[in-house]
């Protein structure tokens, strides 16, 4: 039987992302993801060149797969955002690596920092090519909308104790529609 280094690569990456949306960066453990992926130690070092590089390489992998899905346009930024929400949703496993990166640098740099940064320019000039006046004001539309969507998955106690909600599912296609019209109300304040 051949060795396929592509499958190892991806099976580590699968588990990788499970075991740091699971544990973080700090807990997560190169033994369990090796076992979890059929693989030795020796491979995530040498495809992923060790634990936080494999962390990076996870988080970096997850933005841009969101990144490719959506893309914000103040056109049809309702689409958009329910676009965004309904990903979010599926993919849970990003706002928990955005949590942990959060809580283990804190402030500091993160792994692939100017890359990712190279990222949010990019749909910021979209933004901007969209018909937003400035810079400033489409990095505010970036973050806000991002925040009002992620934070629907960041913290699902409070959804659950402030919402009043005993459907969990019911819960979050309410926010949906409130996170929507919210996005409807930005999209029209958008110069034409």
């Amino acid at each position: 039987m051949t060795y396929d280094a592509e499958a190892t690569r991806q099976r580590i990456f699968e588990a990788a992302t499970a075991e740091f949306a699971e544990h973080g960066l700090a807990g997560g453990r190169v033994d369990r993801i090796a076992a979890a992926a059929c693989a030795n130690k020796q491979a995530i070092y040498l495809y992923y060149g060790g634990k936080e590089k494999l962390f990076g390489a996870v988080v970096r992998a997850k933005l841009d797969e969101i990144c490719h899905a959506v893309s914000l346009d103040p056109r049809t930024l309702p689409e958009a955002v329910g676009q965004l929400y309904d990903w979010y949703h599926e993919h849970p496993e990003l706002i928990r690596l955005l949590l942990w990166e959060a809580l283990e640098a804190g402030g500091g740099p993160v792994e692939g920092e100017q890359e990712r940064k190279d990222s949010y320019r990019g749909h910021v000039d979209g933004l901007l090519t969209a018909g937003l006046p400035d810079r400033a004001t489409a990095q505010d539309w970036l973050f806000t909308i991002l925040g009002l969507v992620a934070w629907n998955f960041a913290v699902p106690q409070l959804r659950r104790l402030i919402l009043d909600e005993p459907d969990p599912e019911r819960a979050v296609a309410r926010r949906r529609e409130i996170v929507v019209g919210l996005a409807r109300a930005l999209a029209e304040q958008a110069p034409a």
